[in-house]
């Protein structure tokens, strides 16, 4: 889970998963040509999102052709987002009977 995160930290590296995203199963080529740097530092942020899990590869002749992996966000959603937003709705929905006073 610390490669998953030290990976989202960075925007560029976002960027990259959020171009996958919107079309899935882009070259090194494809996704350079919406960046704005270098190509050996895309390939070295591809291969930071390979090693945390978030992107897979596949050789297709000689190039190698990036999908976006949304696994790893999932497991972060469910282990970080899902326990405390449940407290929040428990506290929201609380509120709203406290302020509505007792059902009739």
């Amino acid at each position: 889970m610390h490669d998953v995160f030290r990976a989202l930290a960075d925007p560029i590296r976002r960027e990259l998963l959020d171009m996958l995203y919107k079309k899935d199963g882009q070259s090194l080529g494809q996704l350079c040509g919406s960046m704005s740097i270098r190509r050996q530092s895309v390939s070295q942020h591809l291969e930071i999102l390979e090693e945390a899990n978030l992107i897979v590869t596949l050789k297709r002749g000689r190039e190698k052709i990036h999908y976006l992996n949304p696994a790893p966000i999932h497991e972060i959603s469910e282990r970080w987002l899902k326990k405390y937003e449940r407290k929040r709705l428990q506290a929201l929905q609380e509120l709203k009977e406290s302020l509505e006073g007792p059902k009739k």
